[in-house]
Formats: C-alpha cells, structure tokens, sequence
C-alpha cells in the first residue's frame, strides 16, 4: 500500500499539470458590409439601375487547446439586412457550423486534424478559407500534418456524400468534389519561403446506378523571399488529368511573380504578373480543356477586386493575363493601397461575327483600399474599384463599353474576446 502512495501522487501531479495547461477562448466576430454595385462582377448596360445592400456575417468562435488536443467550433450566421421579416418564423439558411474540428497530437511533430475545417496553403491561390466572403469557405476532410525545425508538412483527404445512404455512393451536391488527396509540403527560413503543393481533385461522374470519380491533379511549386528592401515570389501550377465527365482532357497551366521593393518605412511598391491558360474560341477542338482553374483559393485576392475573373466565374475561358501594380502607404494610423490591373485575354477570342480575331486586350482596372483601426478590436475598411472595358471583354461577357463599371464598399469588423483563461 505505502508503494502505491507515491504512484498516485505522481499521476495526480501530471492530472493537476495536464489542467493547469489547457485553455479555453470564447470569442467572436460582427462583420456588416454596405456595397453599392454597378457592373461588380460583370459590365454594367447603359439601362441597369445600381444594387446597393447591406450584408453582415456573425460569429462565435470556441476554442479548447490541451497539450494532447485541440478544439475549435465555429456558429456562424450570415444574413442580408431585410431578407428576414421582423417576426421570424423559421431559422435563416445560412446559420451554419462554418468550422467543427478536433487536432489530436500524436507527438510533438504529428498530428492528425478532422473535421469540418478551413484549408490555407501559401497565398490562398489553390486553397483559401475566402474570408472575404461572408460565408467564407470549409471541408470536411483529415489532415495529417509534421512541423519539426521549419518543415511542415499536411497529407489531407476528403471524401464527400449528400447523406448516409444504403446502396451507392453518388454524391450530386453541385459545385463541390467528391473527394480529394492532397499534399502541401512547405520550408521557412529567415529570408526564404518555398513549397510545394500537390492536388488529386475527383469529381462526380457516372450515374447513381454506376458512380465514377474522375480525377485532375494539380501540382506546383511557390518560391519566396525577402532580403533589406526586396522581396519576390514566384509560382508556378500546372493541371492535368480529366474533367468530370472521364472523357475531356486537362492541360492548362498557372505561371505568377512579383517584386516588391520598399520605398521608405511607410511606402512600398509591388509589381506582378500572372498568367492563367485558357482556351481558345477560334480553335473547335473540345477533347482538351486548357483552362487553368484555381480550385478552391480565395480568389477575390486575385485578378482585380471588383471580380470579374474566377470569382464564379471565368472558370473554361479564355485564360487571363494580369499585368498589376500595387502602391502602399501605412503611416501609423490607416493603411492607404492602390492597384491598377492591365487584363488581357490568354487565348484567342472570337469576334461576334465567329470568323476572326479580336485584339486580346481586356481592359484596365483601378481598385482603391483604405482601412484603419477605430478601437482596439475595432477595424474599419472602405474601397471603390472601375473597370475601363474593350471591346474584347464586351464580347466575353456582355454588357456596355462606355457604361460605368464600378463597385464600393465600406465594412466594420468588431472582434470581441468574451472569455479567455485556463481551465484551473
């Protein structure tokens, strides 16, 4: 009995330990957004009346960090303001779980990571929670993930179904894939940056009766670093595989670097170019598609604010090239940034009359962010962006040349920490 004594007073200092160590945070976030659009997206016409609205994203975020686990649930609510009657009858679509997921450590350099969760590798180009979005983007997936001396390293999967079913395995969600494999390898150093990313993308083919994933892979490296006053990034994807339907082939590409160069200590330039295959409208051959398509990354990031390129859209066009320069100036008290975009199409486009050529130029794009601090906690962000269209975009898209494309948005974001403290 005396030998035992000790025995449990060991296990009851590494139990007391244990709790000392673990945390809890309850925080959230109000995001209300006013927009005011005018050929956002797309060209305005010379008759269409303007949009303006107010849409808010609400948040409770819960996380629980022990050293054998770790565990976040995310309610989110996005709403329209009026998209509602003032006495509801029933619980809005969009009040969702946006993120529901346990990180369980085997060690200190593995661990496994399930559930519903946002994905996040590099710049957001492949996968990208969209946080600009007000419902943002998650999966369902496992990721098994190493971090050991500025390696890292996530093996993930993801295997998707409309619902628990008895004989088949068919998923017809739309816009989503059936399953995917994927592997991100990344290294940091004091001024370098470099990884790889690896993507087996299915997607539903087939029939209920005879289901069929078909796969495309995506798989690239992103290089960067920064050095005194420079700085760049380059990357480079390319796709292959086959489309959802097991019969057209992929062979598209992505290609992107930029330069950055600090001007003094509140001014910065950033020049950039990224091109992105497309296919041609004067070439009929429909067995290959050359359409780089940049599955799921927060493109709004990309390609110009007022989203007219991959934003759901775009996606099997003709490519794009965007020749971009971006001026910062952050003082201490706001951060003011300008871009200007230079669009043109990466493959052929097809005059209206079928039997010639257009010039590829797309059109001039001018976005404009300003963002300050109104409290601790307390961020306001405002931007307006135009579109200076062709011709050529015109006949892309639709829409009027002269018309004023322009959109404008302004957006508190309040994140509060209600609760924060160990668990002792």
């Amino acid at each position: 009995m005396n030998r035992l004594l000790p025995s449990i007073a060991h296990i009851a200092l590494v139990l007391t330990s244990l709790q000392l160590q673990a945390q809890f945070a309850l925080s959230g976030e109000f995001r209300p957004r006013a927009e005011y659009r005018h050929g956002y997206r797309t060209l305005a016409t010379d008759d269409m009346n303007p949009a303006f609205f107010i849409e808010q994203r609400a948040r409770l975020n819960l996380d629980y960090f022990s050293p054998g686990y770790q565990l976040k649930i995310v309610l989110q609510d996005v709403r329209t303001w009026g998209n509602e009657p003032q006495l509801v009858n029933d619980d809005g679509k969009w009040t969702t779980i946006h993120q529901a997921w346990a990180k369980v450590f085997f060690s200190e350099k593995f661990a496994v990571k399930l559930g519903r969760q946002e994905i996040n590798y590099d710049d957001e180009r492949i996968f990208g929670p969209v946080g600009w979005a007000q419902q943002a983007r998650s999966h369902d997936a496992a990721i098994f993930q190493f971090n050991q001396n500025g390696w890292k390293a996530d093996l993930g999967f993801a295997f998707n179904q409309d619902r628990p079913l008895l004989n088949t395995t068919y998923y017809s969600v739309p816009s989503s894939y059936k399953a995917f494999q994927t592997l991100w390898i990344n290294k940091i150093t004091e001024n370098f940056e470099g990884s790889i990313l690896f993507l087996n993308n299915g997607q539903e083919g087939g029939t209920v009766e005879d289901p069929k994933t078909n796969y495309s892979q995506t798989l690239g490296p992103r290089l960067g670093g920064a050095k005194n006053l420079l700085s760049g990034h380059f990357e480079l994807y390319y796709q292959g595989g086959k489309m959802a339907d097991g019969i057209t082939s992929i062979d598209a590409s992505l290609i992107g670097f930029d330069v950055g160069y600090k001007l003094s200590n509140q001014t910065s330039m950033l020049v950039g170019f990224q091109r992105l295959s497309g296919n041609s409208q004067t070439d009929q051959d429909t067995t290959v598609n050359n359409a780089f398509a940049p599955f799921y990354g927060t493109n709004h990031k990309f390609n110009g604010l007022i989203d007219y390129f991959y934003v759901g859209n775009h996606f099997g066009s003709v490519g794009l090239n965007d020749l971009y320069v971006r001026l910062s100036y952050a003082p201490s008290k706001f951060v003011l940034s300008a871009f200007i975009h230079a669009f043109a199409a990466a493959n052929d486009v097809a005059d209206l009359s079928g039997t010639g050529k257009m010039d590829t130029y797309l059109g001039t794009e001018l976005d404009v962010v300003l963002g300050f601090n109104l409290a601790k906690g307390v961020k306001f962000n405002t931007g307006y962006s135009q579109m200076f269209a062709t011709s050529t975009i015109v006949a892309l898209k639709g829409g009027a040349k002269d018309a004023t494309s322009n959109w404008a948005w302004a957006m508190i974001t309040v994140k509060p920490i209600f609760f924060s403290t160990s668990t002792q």
